[in-house]
């Protein structure tokens, strides 16, 4: 292989970013131009090398630069003492640098193989660096005649010398990339430190939000956060919580109790007051209205303790078509109101059976005492129900007069009664809030609209079940 030099520009760096080394041959013609880019034949492209603009200005490029004017200063240094000492002190100068500074000065010969020092884009920076700082005949290679080095080719006066010193002197340019290696890894490992604190935040806080989800449901003891936490804020938090949602089931048993016994003692009287009615009233139209006011105190209490009830339900898969028949089973014989139901057999839903029959039954009262038809003097209504994406919606619409738009948001509001048409009969204004509480225990949904055609829809979604497995010995 023939001598080597390099050229250079400006900056060991391209345009681009990337450096270039060119190879000249003996007659001085350039032939060929190496990118900073690994050669296919080199050692395969680090992930590191492929940075950002701003690692290769920040940090590279000072490095690189600074390693070759080290290399340079220690030639310059050799070849000044070396041309200003006599013959005799040369020799001595020679040996006392190769065995204090570890710095060989040898002769070059025009036969000597050597490799480049461009097996990568790093070393074929600093061997540009070296040019620009000796000078374009500057070699740098890697090793001579097989010898392996770090070994720069320079001129004493006209005759070629070799400066053979240790590759770590190169090495630590190299090197420079430790500490963002370090800074990666200090980073990674924050980032986990972080996700684990994250989820550890995170736990207690999901706890909580899953508690106050079943206090919402009534569900007052489903759920208890746990009072030995290693963590003392948490602990005061769930120790507050749970006496929280002790005290909210205290006073939910309290108020039934309390409604039950009201209950009990209203309704006491007014048995006898109807006993009392029956025995001393004699004419019969002020026997009749009397005991008219002493049954509708009496559904009014009724309805009072329906809402009172608690809302906790067990829900199982029934039947909706037989649920709405018998809610609406004391409507079928009136003559009040006319009910027409269309409910697929196969429809099942879950839900609790008892409250649901209150739910038609409430509904069906609803529309027999404000939605009778203009011009009849009846209610005719309507209960039809469909299934779609797991859910069943049932629709219960009668064809009064409706309410104005404005006020459909507060129907469902208790002791709420709208102005107009509806509020023809009197009530307890609990009849829809009644369903409304009802629904939501069953994971339901509740809607109140004005039909297009005229009247009041209430729709009722539940969720859709599957038919429990049929019970009893099969035929064979």
């Amino acid at each position: 292989m023939g001598d080597t030099t390099t050229t250079s520009s400006s900056s060991p760096f391209s345009a681009s970013g990337a450096a270039t080394i060119a190879l000249e041959s003996d007659s001085g013609g350039i032939s060929s131009v190496l990118p900073l880019e690994p050669m296919p034949t080199g050692e395969p492209p680090r992930p590191w090398l492929r940075m950002s603009m701003f690692w290769r200005t920040q940090e590279l490029e000072p490095h690189v630069a600074e390693g070759a004017r080290q290399m340079a200063s220690l030639v310059n240094l050799s070849r000044a003492a070396l041309v200003y000492a006599d013959a005799i002190e040369r020799i001595s100068l020679i040996k006392e640098l190769g065995e204090q500074e570890q710095v060989h000065i040898l002769p070059r010969e025009a036969g000597d193989r050597y490799t480049p020092f461009t097996r990568n884009s790093i070393e074929r920076a600093i061997s540009h660096g070296l040019a620009a700082n000796l000078g374009e005949s500057t070699i740098l290679a890697c090793s001579v005649n097989d010898k392996p080095g770090l070994w720069i080719g320079f001129d004493i006066q006209g005759d070629p010398y070799w400066l053979l010193m240790e590759r770590s002197r190169a090495a630590i340019v190299q090197r420079s990339s430790t500490w963002l290696r370090w800074m990666t890894l200090i980073g990674v490992l924050s980032l986990i430190g972080a996700a684990a604190i994250s989820l550890l935040l995170n736990r207690p806080l999901r706890q909580l939000a899953a508690a106050a989800a079943s206090v919402r449901e009534g569900k007052y003891a489903a759920l208890r956060l746990n009072e030995a936490t290693v963590t003392n804020e948490v602990r005061d938090v769930n120790i507050a919580f749970n006496r929280m949602a002790n005290q909210l089931a205290k006073a939910e048993q309290d108020r039934a109790q309390m409604l039950a016994g009201i209950s009990h003692d209203l309704r006491t009287p007014l048995a006898r007051l109807r006993l009392e009615i029956e025995m001393s009233v004699p004419e019969e139209d002020a026997r009749v209205h009397m005991s008219d006011d002493i049954s509708q105190v009496d559904t009014i209490i009724g309805k009072f303790l329906d809402y009172a009830r608690p809302g906790n339900r067990t829900l199982h898969s029934m039947q909706l078509a037989r649920l709405v028949r018998t809610g609406a089973a004391p409507f079928l014989v009136r003559d009040d109101i006319l009910v027409r139901i269309n409910v697929d057999p196969a429809l099942y839903v879950l839900c609790d059976e008892v409250e649901f029959a209150r739910v038609i039954a409430n509904l069906l009262e609803n529309a027999r005492r404000y939605g009778k038809t203009p011009g009849e003097n009846r209610a005719r209504v309507r209960i039809a129900a469909t299934a779609r994406e797991g859910w069943v919606t049932l629709r219960v619409h009668d064809h009064g007069p409706g309410v104005p738009d404005s006020i459909l948001s507060q129907l469902t509001l208790p002791f709420f009664r709208a102005d107009g048409a509806r509020t023809a009969a009197a009530g307890s204004g609990l009849g829809l809030a009644i369903v409304s509480r009802i629904v939501e225990s069953m994971e339901g949904r509740l809607h109140v609209v004005n039909a297009p055609s005229g009247g009041l829809m209430v729709i009722v979604q539940l969720r859709q079940a599957s038919a429990p497995p049929a019970t009893g010995p099969s035929g064979l």
